[in-house]
């Protein structure tokens, strides 16, 4: 991906330095970069839909599986969806006060959206149609789902897909054990063809930023950089601010401790860029460094690899605005609010492996008008970001089981850390 990122920056770059206005720039973007950026875009919105579905009825359901851990998993539930909001709130906030995308010079941000293609134009005129107020709200609970999926109605359709994970918690038969089987195996052999779609993501880099650098040139650099900032700004004041203050006053724990505690597997997360994969090392540090009770800390951390992802959450909330900003796309409050209650719900159905959360970025930025070609602004220093903020979600597993065992402990958030594990 760097590679290609790399390849598509320096060429475009040398076009709008050389020739900007040459005829055969335009044959290329047209006939053979841009349909190539299509192609990938359109296979990941093509995916996107089955497997959020799936991930979000499965990560809601995987909740209420063991019923002697019901009140821990509504603990667990409430816990994800409250902290997310905070690191999505976070978020939008620095990106409106910062504004990393902003600046951009309106003759070229309209000449974008004028190659983003008809379907992206479609797009954005259904969002001036968008309705507004206790309609928007109204308007969450599909009627329809078949049709709410087929106008890009992300929220409807995870609203849908909530309701539906609840009904597998509640119904426990056989039936609908086979039901919940079949959601996961939609999952993985949705997974596996995402993992062959992300192979073309080098290609489609290369074409997404030569398109892009040889209309913006040298401003894309800075605004790249500044995009890059504010998303590290906002993964350090999550992980040293709210998370310091979650162990502190509800876990009644040292932060400092902990921070060393679990470094490890932390410095793992960020290594594997993957929250599955980081998994054993963290139910390890749980256990060993933090003692936390095994019932509690496999429970939560194995439901936080895919349900508890505030990094994810926070990188998909400030790629959407920053991305907005960029082309010139002003986003009223309340579409922000939905972007960020995508973002929360996103976080519990992205996948905790590398570059999970790209396909449900693309999905937001159809649903509100950005040309979906300015996703490959963000591919280039997204495995980077994707350490970073892997990193942030693996650490926000533990801070949660942390603080739900503090709570189990006594009925409140009290401070006794559970004895050590026999040794064997």
């Amino acid at each position: 991906m760097l590679a290609g990122f790399l390849t598509g920056l320096l060429l475009g770059l040398t076009v709008y330095m050389t020739a900007p206005d040459a005829r055969w720039v335009d044959a290329v973007t047209t006939y053979v970069t841009g349909p190539m950026g299509q192609i990938f875009l359109r296979l990941l919105f093509m995916l996107v839909i089955p497997l959020l579905v799936s991930a979000l009825i499965v990560g809601i359901a995987e909740m209420g599986e063991l019923r002697s851990l019901r009140r821990v998993g509504v603990r667990t539930l409430l816990y994800t969806l409250i902290v997310s909001a905070i690191a999505v709130a976070i978020s939008l906030i620095l990106v409106n006060l910062l504004r990393p995308g902003g600046g951009v010079d309106p003759a070229q941000a309209q000449a974008m959206l004028a190659d983003a293609g008809q379907g992206a134009q479609a797009i954005l005129n259904r969002g001036k149609d968008a309705p507004t107020g206790m309609a928007a709200l109204i308007a969450i609970i599909p009627d329809n789902v078949v049709a709410a999926m087929a106008n890009n109605d992300i929220l409807a359709v995870m609203l849908f897909a909530l309701f539906f994970g609840i009904g597998l918690v509640l119904v426990q038969t056989e039936q609908s054990k086979l039901l919940l089987t079949a959601m996961e195996g939609l999952f993985e052999v949705t997974m596996r063809l995402i993992g062959i779609v992300i192979r073309l993501a080098p290609i489609a880099i290369a074409c997404f930023m030569f398109n892009l650098a040889a209309q913006f040139g040298w401003d894309l650099l800075v605004r790249l950089s500044a995009y890059v900032g504010v998303v590290l700004l906002a993964l350090a004041l999550q992980m040293f601010g709210v998370y310091a203050l979650l162990i502190a006053f509800l876990a009644r724990r040292s932060p400092l401790r902990f921070f060393a505690a679990v470094q490890e597997a932390t410095m793992m997360a960020f290594a594997t860029a993957s929250s599955n994969a980081t998994l054993p090392t963290a139910i390890r540090v749980a256990e060993e460094n933090l003692r936390l009770p095994r019932r509690i800390a496999r429970f939560v951390l194995t439901i936080g690899a895919t349900a508890n992802q505030n990094g994810t959450a926070m990188f998909e909330g400030i790629t959407v605005l920053f991305l907005a900003q960029f082309f010139g796309i002003d986003l009223s409050l309340t579409q922000q609010i939905m972007v960020m209650l995508v973002c929360i719900l996103g976080g519990v159905g992205t996948a905790g492996v590398p570059a999970g959360s790209l396909p449900v970025v693309a999905m937001i930025l159809g649903m509100v008008g950005i040309p979906p070609e300015g996703i490959g602004l963000v591919l280039g220093v997204d495995r980077f970001l994707d350490m970073c903020r892997t990193a942030l979600n693996v650490t926000g597993d533990l801070v949660a089981a942390t603080v739900i065992a503090a709570g189990e402990a006594d009925g409140r958030f009290s401070a006794a850390p559970s004895p050590p594990p026999p040794t064997r």
